[in-house]
This record gives structure tokens, C-alpha cells and sequence, in this order.
């Protein structure tokens, strides 16, 4: 759907091309926020301009970048809109198992990709499944599947060409990703997530009737995903990165044209006020802390890529996932600390619900959820002190009791 061919995956290039698309889904965020309008318009924008493409392979009409400028420019995205850097996580992630398949696999779905094609998630399910199962079936059917089943969290679907479905076959517990066409008619998609936060990422509801799905259309998950659940977490902290940098752009906006003080102030401009500018620069410096160590857990996912699928299960999955888990400890406070500081460097009139400066809290502290940050330490912990090696595949579900 670009209407040009792609000319190089580094950075600087791909900066180029997408920073006026983001200027431009800037321009009606706030708007979108204040009336919870699901950004439709502004995914065409990104579709249109290639941008569902960074990390498919020059080879196969790509940009072939690396994970490091992906996230890069997911953070400049997610500053411009949040929601809109985090819908397009679960088609990322995608893309990612695309490259682990089969070349008639790649084939056909980089192909797509390239056309245009944008893909959601629908892997959790609301309760019932026994942790490390899913209640999703696939029943055989003239030589494929039909995909039965109802899932929660759905980030992006409604905004998705295709959606990666996990799912068990009928009678085994092993699961697989059904790749199905979220425009089929045994596919519903609600808009019912009712979280604070992040509400404009068509989280929600997904129920899949009978929806046939070929078999070549339904890829084991298992180890060999390498990366996955350590690249899942890098694009949440890509989305916190860029809330980072947008509540260092904001706040600076509103203390460079604020005119009224206080009694108990210095009686200057707010712009010329130490204690004012020394609040802003405690949220840049954060900000700042940050988006560097998401770009260093890219970075080290980058170099654990490199290493290749001869390389040992440690070496492979260690590397990248214990990187992304340190910046998934660090980085959250430090972003959720800046959106709630924001406010000390103005007065009353920034809870003003027009403004809603509050979303940036909201957001932060809605993707913060994710993955919560206690198992993430725990399992540091046990690297560093015993090297035990990450846990390779996530899953959530229902937990056994125990007795004492």
C-alpha cells in the first residue's frame, strides 16, 4: 500500500518518512481522548504509509530494520498517541513469528504484510482455562480447522485485517496460532474494554464461531517462538517510553506559556521560576532514563537475534529476555512517577478535564499492568543468583490450589 519502495531500514530513513504521519495523529489526539474515538482514520495513515512493515525482511519488500528502530520510532509514535503505539503491538509480535515459519509461510504472509495487512491478538481468555491451557478449540474440518472459542484483551483486533487466535485441537492440550480474518462472518469484535487507561486501543471482547481456518494457517506455539514473550514486553515499554516523552512535552508547553503565580512563589514567570524549571528537568531527566534503557533491552534482543537458531536455549532466550525484564522493573516508576509529578509544575488548572493531562498517568499506569513487575524481579533474581533462565513461553489462566 506505500507508494514507494522501500529505500533502507535504518533509523534516520524511516524517522523521515513517519514523522509527518505522527504530527499528524498528534494533532487529534486529544480530541480522540476526550471523546474515546477509536483511531480508524489515523491506522489507515500508518497502513498506507508502510509502517506495518519495519520489520519485514528487505527480501520479501520490507524495510528489514532492526529491533532497536522499531522501537525507536514506536516510542515517537506512542508519544504523538499512546493508544495508537500500542494497538499495533500484537501485529509487531506477528511479524516476528512469520520469520520463524517456513519460506512458503514467510512468503505468503510477509507478502500480505507489505500489501498492507495488519494483525491483532487474541490469545487471553476472561476465566475457565487452567493456566498453560485455553478453552478455544479447533475442531478438523475438510482438511483445516473451524475456530470456536471466546477471548478477552484483544488489543488491536478491531483495527486488524487478521487476527493470531491461540487455540488448542479438539481433544489436546497443545496450542496453536489460528490465523484468522477478523471480516468473516463468525467473528465479533466488542469494543468493551472498560479500563482507565489506554482506551482507545479497541481492547476487548473477540468471539470466533466456526470460522474455517486452513490448515497451513495454523502454527504450533512453542520454543522455537524464541523471543516472543521478551518482544511482547519490549513494545509496552516502547508505549511507556514515548507517555515518558509526551509528559515532558507537555509539561514544558504549559510552564513556557503559564502567566498567573502564587503568593507564596517567587512572583516570577513560571518559565523563569528554579523551582518550576528544576520540576521539568526532574521529568526529562526521567523521561530520558527511561527511553534508555528500552533502547538498550532492544538492543541486546537485537544481538540475541543475531546469535542465531544454532546457539544454545540460554544463550538464545537469556540475552534478550533478562534485558527486557530489567527495563521492565526500572522504567514503569520512572514513568508513572514523571506523569504524576507533571502536575507539581502548574496549578489547578491543569486537572482541568479539558486538558486531560490526567491520561498520561492513566495510560502509563494501565500498560504498567502488564506482565506485573514482582514475577518480572523474582525471576531476575533467580538469574542473577542461580541461572535460571527466563521462563520461555506465558501464559495466563486459572491457578491450582494448594494445600498446606
Amino acid at each position: 500500500m506505500g507508494s514507494t519502495t522501500p529505500s533502507g531500514g535504518s533509523y534516520t530513513e524511516l524517522a523521515e518518512r513517519f514523522a509527518p504521519v505522527f504530527a499528524r495523529i498528534a494533532e487529534g489526539a486529544l480530541e480522540r481522548e476526550l471523546g474515546r474515538t477509536l483511531p480508524f482514520e489515523q491506522v489507515g495513515w500508518l497502513k498506507e504509509a508502510g509502517f506495518g512493515r519495519i520489520r519485514v525482511p528487505a527480501e520479501y519488500g520490507g524495510f528489514g530494520a532492526s529491533v532497536e528502530t522499531l522501537v525507536r520510532l514506536l516510542v515517537g509514535l506512542s508519544a504523538a498517541d499512546s493508544s495508537v503505539g500500542h494497538l499495533l503491538r500484537s501485529h509487531f509480535a506477528f511479524v516476528e513469528t512469520i520469520s520463524l515459519q517456513d519460506e512458503a509461510f514467510r512468503a505468503r504472509w510477509f507478502g500480505r504484510v507489505v500489501d498492507g495487512v495488519i494483525f491483532g491478538n487474541a490469545a487471553t481468555e476472561r476465566s475457565g482455562n487452567a493456566l498453560g491451557t485455553v478453552a478455544t478449540r479447533l475442531v478438523p474440518a475438510d482438511g483445516g480447522w473451524l475456530l470456536t472459542g471466546e477471548k478477552y484483551y484483544t488489543t488491536g483486533t478491531i483495527f486488524a485485517d487478521y487476527v493470531a487466535v491461540m487455540a488448542s485441537p479438539e481433544g489436546k492440550q497443545s496450542r496453536l496460532y489460528a490465523i484468522a480474518p477478523t471480516r468473516h462472518a463468525g467473528v465479533e469484535i466488542r469494543d468493551d474494554w472498560d479500563g482507565f487507561g489506554q482506551q482507545m486501543t479497541g481492547t476487548g471482547t473477540a468471539v470466533f464461531r466456526e470460522v474455517p481456518i486452513p490448515a497451513e494457517d495454523a502454527v504450533p506455539r512453542t520454543e522455537s517462538t524464541t523471543h516472543e514473550p521478551a518482544f511482547l514486553q519490549l513494545m509496552l515499554l516502547s508505549v511507556l517510553a514515548g507517555i515518558g516523552q509526551a509528559v515532558v512535552r507537555d509539561a514544558s508547553a504549559l510552564v513556557a506559556k503559564r502567566t498567573r503565580t502564587f503568593s507564596t512563589g517567587s512572583g516570577q514567570l513560571f518559565r523563569e521560576d528554579p523551582l518550576i524549571l528544576n520540576l521539568v528537568g526532574q521529568l526529562a531527566a526521567k523521561s530520558f532514563a527511561a527511553e534508555s534503557s528500552v533502547l538498550a533491552a532492544a538492543r541486546e534482543l537485537d544481538a540475541a537475534l543475531a546469535l542465531g537458531p544454532d546457539a544454545s536455549a540460554e544463550d538464545r532466550y537469556a540475552r534478550g529476555a533478562v534485558a527486557v525484564d530489567l527495563a521492565q522493573v526500572a522504567v514503569p516508576p520512572l514513568v508513572i512517577d514523571a506523569a504524576q509529578q507533571l502536575f507539581d509544575t502548574a496549578g489547578a488548572s491543569a486537572v482541568s478535564r479539558g486538558k486531560a493531562l490526567d491520561r498520561h498517568w492513566r495510560n502509563a499506569r494501565t500498560v504498567a499492568t502488564h506482565n506485573p513487575v514482582a514475577f518480572k524481579a523474582r525471576g531476575l533474581g533467580d538469574w542473577f543468583v542461580n541461572r535460571v533462565s527466563p521462563v520461555a513461553l506465558h501464559s495466563i489462566g486459572e491457578a491450582t490450589a494448594t494445600t498446606a
